[in-house]
C-alpha cells in the first residue's frame, strides 16, 4: 500500500474519531447570574391551569398571566364563585373585574379576591416565583439543582417547590410548581410560555 493511501486512511480515522467524540452541554450559568437574569425579565406571559386545595375546599381554574415590567394582567377562568375574573396589578395597586361586571379597586379588590379564592394570593412575590426566582424584596431560603435551577424556596411564609422546567428561548422556566402555606396548597401547571 502506498504512503499516500496510508496517509488518507490515517486522516479519515482521525476525522471519524473526532466526530464520535461526545459533545458536552455548556455549563449552566452560576445561580446568582441566572437569578439576576430571571428577576430582570422585561416581559413574559403564559397560559396554564391552577388548582387550589384548602382543607375540604378546592377548585381549579385556567390562568393566563401577562407580566410587563412591574405590571401584571391576569385572567382566571372558572374559579370558585367568579366564573371568570380579570386582575390588574400595577405599582402595588390592584383592580379586579368579575364575571358579573363588578369593577373593584384597592382594598375592595383585595378583599373580594381573598374572599373568592379562599386565601390572599402573594401577588408581589408570585411574579418572581412563576419564573423560578425568589422575590428580591425579602429574604428567601433557596435550594438549586445541578443545572442551577431553583427547586425549593421558603419565602414570606410560603414553601414553593419547582417540579419541572422547560426550555424557553435562552431560559429554563418552570412548567409545574406547588405553593404551600399551612393547609393551603396551590398547584400551577404552565402549558405555554412566551417571552
Amino acid at each position: 500500500m502506498s504512503a499516500s493511501r496510508w496517509l488518507i486512511i490515517a486522516v479519515a480515522t482521525v476525522l471519524l474519531a473526532a466526530c464520535a467524540t461526545p459533545r458536552t452541554r455548556p455549563a449552566a450559568p452560576p445561580w446568582p447570574q441566572r437569578l439576576a437574569a430571571l428577576r430582570s425579565l422585561p416581559h413574559y406571559e403564559f397560559e396554564g391551569r391552577m388548582a387550589v386545595n384548602a382543607g375540604s375546599e378546592g377548585f381549579s381554574a385556567g390562568v393566563r398571566w401577562d407580566q410587563q415590567g412591574e405590571d401584571a394582567s391576569v385572567d382566571l377562568s372558572a374559579p370558585l364563585g367568579f366564573g371568570a375574573a380579570h386582575l390588574e396589578r400595577s405599582a402595588g395597586a390592584l383592580t379586579v373585574t368579575t364575571s358579573r361586571g363588578q369593577h373593584l379597586e384597592a382594598a375592595a379588590a383585595a378583599a373580594e379576591l381573598t374572599s373568592q379564592l379562599g386565601f390572599e394570593p402573594p401577588l408581589d412575590s408570585l411574579r418572581y416565583w412563576l419564573v423560578g426566582a425568589s422575590d428580591p424584596a425579602t429574604f428567601g431560603m433557596e435550594t438549586v439543582d445541578a443545572e442551577q435551577r431553583l427547586i425549593h424556596l421558603e419565602q414570606n411564609g410560603w414553601s414553593v417547590d419547582f417540579a419541572d422546567y422547560a426550555p424557553v428561548a435562552t431560559y429554563s422556566l418552570p412548567r409545574r410548581l406547588t405553593l404551600q402555606q399551612g393547609t393551603l396548597r396551590l398547584r400551577v401547571l404552565i402549558n405555554a410560555w412566551q417571552l
